[in-house]
């Protein structure tokens, strides 16, 4: 019967996803954002929950990954197509009808991509302390910070709401997804400097974005992270069971 707790809590991350979806239709980007949120904190207490009660199955490993295909490859899908709709001198407060629109379809190319990296992950014996390719929580991050300029940034949210920002943020992250590029996680080896250089030093800069920007500081964290990665990538290493 305890195997199930920590299935329930990854149903608690899928709930969340499903319910910022909602709120994204609606143009609701704020509580889209706190459901997403939650779904991240679920995501991550589902292990420690499996590990606490030392269970683990087959079953819970494939319901973690059906969950985070909804919270991290169909919201942030669902995001940047709601963005493509609005028009860039057009607030939330006054929402467009959210119906089906070729110029926004790209924006599902996030979601198929999302699905081949978490298959792929799956599979792949190769991702334990690092990753290759983004994982598809830092792709809904980015996506989200998006989100949360258009909402609470009215001088920036132009520019975010620009096609020459969207697109290219859509085929940059569906590659990144099943690139081979490795990436750091944030495992850190013990608490001491050495092998956690990379990841203090991000730490300190995502940090120093927040004070300046907050809410706004969410894309340019991800796009630090992405530099930090390609000026010093980490080895991969052979993926342990969750």
């Amino acid at each position: 019967m305890k195997s199930w707790i920590p299935n329930f809590v990854t149903l608690l991350n899928l709930f969340c996803g499903c319910a910022a979806i909602i709120c994204i239709l609606d143009l609701r980007f704020i509580p889209a954002f706190w459901f997403l949120f939650a779904s991240g904190w679920f995501d991550f207490a589902d292990g420690l929950v499996a590990r606490a009660l030392n269970v683990s199955s087959e079953h819970g490993k494939e319901l973690d990954s059906l969950a985070d295909m909804v919270s991290f490859g169909v919201v942030p899908a669902m995001i940047y197509y709601v963005l493509l709709l609005l028009p860039v001198d057009l607030a939330p407060a006054s929402p467009p009808a959210i119906t089906w629109s070729w110029y926004a379809a790209p924006a599902l190319f996030v979601a198929l991509f999302s699905a081949l990296r978490l298959a792929k992950f799956n599979l792949d014996t190769r991702q334990s302390e690092n990753f290759l390719g983004v994982a598809t929580p830092t792709s809904t991050v980015y996506a989200t910070g998006l989100m949360l300029i258009v909402a609470t940034n009215p001088d920036w949210a132009p520019y975010v709401l620009s096609r020459w920002v969207l697109y290219p943020s859509i085929l940059i992250m569906s590659f990144l997804l099943v690139s081979e590029y490795p990436m750091f996680s944030f495992k850190l080896k013990g608490f001491g400097w050495a092998g956690n250089e990379t990841k203090y030093i991000f730490a300190a800069l995502a940090i120093g974005l927040l004070t300046v920007l907050w809410t706004s500081a969410f894309p340019f964290i991800v796009v630090v992270y992405l530099i930090l990665n390609l000026a010093f990538p980490p080895p991969s290493s052979a993926k342990q069971p969750l």
